[in-house]
């Protein structure tokens, strides 16, 4: 079975390839069509080539093993890279929201027509990669895939924008030759709120923010289900690159041995990562039930 490692690689390398093959279109179509929108639209698509190029090195470099510097393994590499991401966004909309305040200011002509089929079919091709990435994200539990979902839709976003600006431009004639660079900019404010959200869960990530009440409830009905185990107490639950790290307390009988709870422990250890394998460690202090 494909393990997540390798789902959220070829999600990435995928990821990649569409990114550049649509900055090439942009490009081109923007230029020859006259339309600053595109264009601005491309600038956006060369970033995205170059953070999903960092998502694949935090993906590699987080799913390295644990060693004697890091016991922990390297999971918040991947949260870094999710801020790193989130800087390219904002870095993104800011040239946008130049280049369209640049461009307004400037008398051009209006854009060609066949322009907005090359933005419908860019609007239909980025949700589809948004929609890839968004599942394989889920099923890795990878936040800078996550991001690099994100980055596909806020792409969708100005194209659709652009797509808007460019039919007004067109269909309303002389005066209105600048509707695409302030679709441009409205989309640029949309692509910084985007940056938010996937700010947000990154920042409780590596903040080991309590976020995983649904994985605490699976984790003690778990227990309920191991012999010896009478009760669970605290369960703290956090997030390190696309595994789990679990410290929680269980309650035994007092008068058993120490040998006899720790073996108890190790039964309840296994069955919790049996049954969430996202789990990668989970770390169990013993208590007796005569506290």
């Amino acid at each position: 079975m494909e393990n997540n490692k390798d789902k959220a690689i070829k999600a990435t390398y995928l990821s990649i390839l569409g990114n550049f093959f649509m900055a090439l279109v942009k490009g081109l179509a923007g230029y020859f069509g006259n339309s600053y929108a595109l264009i601005a639209d491309a600038i956006e698509s060369t970033t995205d080539v170059l953070s999903s190029a960092l998502v694949l090195f935090g993906i590699k470099y987080s799913t390295r093993p644990a060693d004697s510097n890091h016991p922990y393994g390297h999971g918040r590499a991947e949260t870094l890279v999710t801020f790193a991401v989130v800087g390219f966004l904002v870095i993104s909309a800011t040239i946008i929201a130049i280049e369209s305040i640049e461009n307004i200011r400037t008398p051009h002509e209006t854009p060609e027509k066949f322009t907005l089929v090359v933005l419908a079919a860019i609007v239909i091709i980025k949700e589809v990669f948004y929609r890839i990435m968004s599942k394989k994200s889920d099923e890795t539990n990878s936040s800078s895939l996550k991001a690099d979902a994100w980055h596909h839709r806020s792409d969708a976003i100005t194209s659709l924008m652009a797509f808007i600006g460019i039919s007004i431009a067109i269909y309303m004639g002389p005066g209105y030759e600048t509707a695409d660079d302030w679709a441009a900019l409205f989309a640029s404010f949309l692509i910084v709120y985007n940056a938010y959200l996937i700010f947000r869960p990154a920042l409780g990530e590596i903040l080991d923010e309590h976020l995983y009440d649904d994985m605490i409830e699976d984790i003690r009905n778990i227990a309920t289900t191991v012999e010896g185990v009478i009760d669970t107490e605290k369960c703290f639950v956090r997030k390190t690159g696309m595994t789990y790290l679990v410290d929680l307390h269980m309650t035994v009988k007092g008068n058993i041995t120490v040998s006899e709870g720790h073996e108890i422990a190790h039964r309840l250890k296994d069955a919790i990562i049996k049954e969430i394998p996202e789990i990668a460690d989970v770390l169990i202090h013993t208590e007796p039930d005569d506290l």
